[in-house]
């Protein structure tokens, strides 16, 4: 599934709270966004049409929840740059990060952990 950067400011509005009807999305992401009640509607029937989000009617009012889960997006996401950049591979992706952005001695000992946990498990 792919989601552009401005679509995914109003899906953070439904991850966090749902139902929201389109005066509470505007609320969550014009602001910030500077963005219009025109593109916040815009965006949400891209979603719609990329089945994302869908709309219920409930109270008389038309709201939106997510159909696609914050995980799902993330793994979708983070799969998507290992693919274009670093062949699909992992290790060359925090191999880049090492070297170029220190990483703190809790970073470090949190990557440590977390491969001992990948060498338990495996």
């Amino acid at each position: 599934m792919s989601i552009t950067q401005a679509e995914s400011h109003v899906m953070e509005a439904l991850w966090i709270q749902s139902p929201l009807t389109v005066e509470e999305i505007l609320e969550a992401v014009a602001a910030p966004q500077s963005w219009g009640e025109a593109t916040v509607k815009t965006l949400i029937n891209r979603l719609l049409k990329r089945k994302a989000i869908e709309s219920r009617r409930i109270d008389g009012r038309v709201r939106y929840v997510p159909i696609v889960s914050r995980a799902e997006y993330l793994q979708s996401e983070s799969q998507g740059l290992l693919d274009r950049l670093f062949d699909g591979r992992l290790t060359p992706l925090v191999a880049h990060f090492a070297k170029h952005r220190s990483l703190s001695p809790d970073e470090v000992k949190q990557l440590k952990q977390l491969i001992a946990e990948l060498d338990d498990a495996g």
